[in-house]
């Protein structure tokens, strides 16, 4: 996995050496307010980031990318971006958090667009995402990236979608 530079970020592919950093990042309950579940504790987090630094599912089938979105400006980690890359490296789903100290500044939308922006230039085809239709700031962030919603809902989410074959 690669570095993925942004006007103000940096993306560096995570590692369980960021657990204690992010377990902070990632602690304000309001946080899960539209995803679910709990802010994660540091031994939580340093189990996740190790298995997902496997970088493909056990059955091989999918890559599962995840990078941590750091400031330019001090290197604070402010959130992160992933990709779950499948079907032959055509299709992706996206997703983006940060954390509630760093909302508003247009952090995830920047990270998003550099993630997107990264998985079209390898030549995915397909990019995804699945979106509480009350998460106003993460249709926003779809939109600026790209991705039209459907009309498709799964477990509750819209699926929103950007297709390199649909003008």
């Amino acid at each position: 996995m690669e570095t993925i530079s942004a006007a103000r970020l940096t993306l560096r592919p995570l590692t369980a050496q960021d657990a204690d950093e992010m377990a902070e990042v990632l602690a304000g309950e309001e946080l899960y307010a539209f995803i679910g579940g709990a802010a994660p504790t540091p031994p939580e987090l340093r189990a996740r980031y190790a298995a997902l630094e496997a970088r493909r599912s056990p059955d091989g089938r999918q890559e599962w990318l995840n990078w941590i979105i750091r400031r330019d400006t001090d290197g604070r980690a402010v959130g992160y971006v992933q990709a779950t890359v499948a079907d032959e490296g055509r299709r992706a789903e996206v997703a983006w958090v940060v954390g509630t100290a760093w909302q508003g500044r247009g952090y995830a939308s920047e990270a998003a667009a550099a993630l997107a922006g990264w998985l079209r230039a390898r030549g995915v085809a397909r990019i995804e995402a699945h979106i509480h239709p009350d998460h106003h700031a993460s249709m926003a962030v779809a939109g600026r990236i790209g991705l039209l919603p459907t009309d498709r809902i799964e477990d509750g989410e819209r699926l929103w979608t950007w297709d390199r074959l649909v003008p």
